[in-house]
């Protein structure tokens, strides 16, 4: 089985372990933990999976992540306009993915509409214990 296919039914089995971890402003993104475990054949490593929740119009302001973070984002509807490091600034449209490796700075991420909400799943693989899960960048 692809590890892409066992990240996304990971996630998928997560959907009813929800509740806000963090909420900004109307023009900002809702973000909801849906799943957190230690993977139990990596010592030392966990795999947490979010999803963003964007209005339209929505953006998240530049950040970076936590040190070890390894995130594969996959957008689960509507578009999303994102930029990570040096990258071409690109929309990613429903059933489209990106990844971001330790240390990125996610530059641009924001709802590509402005009149649709957008969606995506971002699933870190990290040092357990390594927080904040996202850091605003100067």
């Amino acid at each position: 089985m692809k590890i892409h296919t066992i990240i996304l039914i990971s996630a998928a089995l997560a959907f009813s372990m929800t509740g806000p971890i963090c909420a900004h402003d109307s023009r900002a993104e809702t973000v909801t933990k849906n799943f957190e475990a230690l993977i139990p054949n990596i010592s030392g490593k966990s795999l947490i999976a979010v999803e963003v929740n964007y209005a339209p119009g929505a953006a998240s302001p530049p950040h970076t992540h936590a040190k070890s973070a390894f995130i594969y984002a996959y957008v689960i509807s509507g578009a999303i306009e994102s930029k990570v490091n040096d990258s071409e600034t690109r929309i990613y449209r429903a059933g489209e993915s990106w990844s971001e490796s330790p240390g990125a700075l996610h530059s641009i991420s924001r709802n590509a509409s402005k009149t649709e909400p957008a969606k995506l799943l971002a699933v870190f693989v990290l040092d357990t214990n390594d927080s904040p899960l996202t850091t605003p960048s100067n």
